[in-house]
C-alpha cells in the first residue's frame, strides 16, 4: 500500500464500514497504521467492527459514528466529529449501501430509500468532505462504491441501478473538477466491485460461492489499482473476468450507437448476436 495518502497516521473515513468491504478497507487501512472511523447506521454492527479492529490497532487509532448517509445533516456531523476528534480527513470511502430489491411501479418509498442511501449517500460525503479535505493541502482519496449494474443496468432491480448509474455520473464529474481545481491533491475513484460474499449478497446463504471474491480480496484489488493510478477500479471475480466485463459494457453502450432495443442483451431478437459478439465473431 504505497499511495501517499495510506500512511500511518492518516485517517480514514469509510461509511458502511461495519461489515463487508467497507470493513474490509477499514481493517486494511487499520493494519497500515491508519487511524479509522467507521461510520454505519447500525450501532451494534458499529460495536462489535471497533472490537474486531481493536485487534489490528489501538484504540486512539479507531473511531465509530453513527450515521444516516442519506441526510446531509447527518453526514455533516459525521465530518465535523472527525475533525474534532483527529483534524481531517486523508482518505473518504463512500461506500454505505443497501440492496433490498425493487420493481418498477413498487413502493415509492423503497424507492427513496435505495436512492437516498446509494446515491445521495455518496454526494452528501463528497460534497461535505472534499472541501476540508482540499484545504488541508495533503495528498488524498475519495473512493465511491458503485456497481457493474449501474453501467450494464441489467433487468430486475431498477432502483438499485438507477442509484449505481447516478454515482457513476456523480463521480467523474467529481474527479473532473478535483483535477481542475487549483493546488488540490485529491483525487477521486470509482469501486466497480465483481460478486462480493457479503451481507448484502448473501440471500440467506453462509458459504461463500465458488464464483464470488471475498470482501477482502476486493480491497486488495483496489489498495492495487489505487497504487496504479485507475480511476475506474472494475474486479473481476471468480465467474467474470475483466475481458466478459468489458464486452457487456461495450455491448451496454453499442445499444445506443446501432440504435438497438434498449436492454438488448436480454432481448430474444439479439440474443445470438450477442454470443457472437463476445466470441469475437
Amino acid at each position: 500500500m504505497s499511495h501517499p495518502a495510506i500512511l500511518k497516521d492518516n485517517v480514514a473515513v469509510i461509511t458502511g464500514g461495519a461489515s463487508g468491504i467497507g470493513f474490509a478497507a477499514a481493517m486494511a487501512f487499520a493494519r497500515a497504521g491508519m487511524k479509522v472511523c467507521i461510520a454505519d447506521v447500525d450501532e451494534a454492527r458499529l460495536t462489535e467492527a471497533a472490537t474486531k479492529l481493536s485487534s489490528v490497532a489501538s484504540a486512539t487509532h479507531v473511531m465509530t459514528f453513527a450515521v444516516d448517509v442519506s441526510r446531509a445533516e447527518s453526514v455533516m456531523e459525521l465530518e465535523r466529529a472527525v475533525g474534532a476528534h483527529y483534524g481531517g480527513t486523508d482518505v473518504l470511502m463512500n461506500n454505505a449501501g443497501i440492496q433490498p430489491g425493487s420493481t418498477l411501479f413498487g413502493e415509492p418509498d423503497n424507492w427513496q430509500r435505495i436512492i437516498g442511501v446509494n446515491m445521495w449517500g455518496i454526494i452528501n460525503g463528497s460534497r461535505i468532505f472534499a472541501p476540508n479535505m482540499i484545504a488541508r493541502g495533503k495528498c488524498g482519496l475519495i473512493i465511491n462504491t458503485g456497481s457493474k449494474q449501474g453501467i450494464t443496468t441489467p433487468p430486475g432491480d431498477p432502483a438499485y441501478n438507477v442509484s449505481k448509474a447516478g454515482v457513476k455520473a456523480f463521480t467523474e464529474a467529481l474527479q473532473h473538477d478535483l483535477r481542475n481545481t487549483e493546488d488540490c491533491h485529491i483525487t477521486a475513484h470509482l469501486l466497480i466491485p465483481g460478486f462480493v460474499f457479503t451481507g448484502l449478497t448473501a440471500k440467506g446463504r453462509t458459504e461463500k460461492p465458488a464464483g464470488a471474491w471475498t470482501a477482502e480480496q476486493t480491497v486488495d484489488f483496489m489498495l492495487a489499482r489505487l497504487e496504479a493510478g485507475d480511476f475506474y477500479i472494475l474486479c473481476p471475480d471468480n465467474d467474470v473476468p475483466r475481458a466478459l466485463d468489458e464486452k457487456r459494457m461495450l455491448w451496454a453502450a453499442g445499444d445506443i450507437v446501432e440504435n438497438r432495443p434498449p436492454l438488448s442483451r436480454w432481448h430474444p431478437d439479439y440474443a445470438d448476436a450477442f454470443a457472437r459478439f463476445v466470441k469475437g465473431e
